[in-house]
């Protein structure tokens, strides 16, 4: 295994666990729960690719004394993860509201019992 690919194995893993979490599960905390860990993943995976090895930050500088200009690591991934992660936020809090209003209508968070609950009206 090449420790040069780290990133993108925890996001495969990362991944599978939030998948098979969100389609396993009935319990509706934990559904949120993968779906948190689904979200963290494809987090990582942007940010994993926008890094260039031996980037710097993005601000202008004099080329070295080599001649050479400096690579520069691109900013835009990190940004758009930065938003992602505030919508990332606002999606699960509203998921746990619902979760706790189907508590109240329903006295369970199980989707099976609420199924069989809506199967028998």
């Amino acid at each position: 295994m090449s420790f040069g690919f780290f990133n993108y194995w925890i996001f495969i893993i990362l991944l599978m666990i939030g998948l098979y979490t969100v389609m396993s599960r009935s319990n509706l905390v934990k559904k949120m729960i993968g779906l948190s860990l689904f979200q963290i993943s494809v987090f990582l995976f942007y940010i994993s690719m926008g890094k260039i090895d031996g980037g710097t930050a993005p601000i202008v500088v004099e080329t070295g004394a080599d001649g050479m200009a400096p690579v520069y690591s691109n900013p835009l991934p990190h940004v758009l993860i930065l938003t992602a992660i505030v919508v990332g936020i606002a999606t699960t809090a509203l998921g746990l509201s619902l979760v706790v209003r189907i508590r109240e209508t329903f006295g369970t968070i199980d989707e099976d019992e609420i199924l069989e609950m809506e199967d028998k009206d």
